[in-house]
This record gives C-alpha cells, structure tokens and sequence, in this order.
C-alpha cells in the first residue's frame, strides 16, 4: 500500500480568500484612497491652522479628515464580521 507524501506539491494551493475574493492579492484600492485623503486632509488641516486662513478651510479639512477617518474605522469593523 502506497502512502502519499504529505510534502509534495502536486497540486495548486487553495486560494486565500482574505482580499474578499477579489483576487486582487490583497490590495484593497478603496482603503489606500482613504488613507491618502486622511492623510492629505489633516496635514492640510495643520497648514490651514497654521497659516492663519479662513476658519471655514481650516473646518472644511477637519470634515473630510473625520468623515475619512470614520468611514475607515467602519469598514474595518464589518471586515471583521
């Protein structure tokens, strides 16, 4: 009776389905593009501050920085689902 070697590669390994099956290899374009606005929009934010703009800018910024921020944070919760 012939046993299989357990350490052979025959075959093709299972698919990882942690990038949500979009087989993309794990790059989630809509996360990358919130970051950057995070990013973007809070250093803009500090350079508003410091600047001595018009408030309205400086508010502006902060918006899109928590609006960014929250939008990741909720996407991550439901990933975790």
């Amino acid at each position: 009776m012939a046993h299989p070697d357990p350490y052979r590669l025959t075959g093709t390994p299972p698919a990882d389905h942690r990038d949500g099956g979009t087989g993309t290899g794990g790059v989630d374009l809509t996360r990358t593009l919130l970051w950057s606005l995070l990013v973007l929009s809070a250093a803009a934010g500090m350079a508003t501050s410091y600047g001595g703009t018009a408030p309205w800018i400086n508010v502006a910024c902060g918006a899109v920085t928590l609006l960014s921020a929250g939008t990741l944070a909720v996407r991550r919760l439901r990933g975790r689902r």
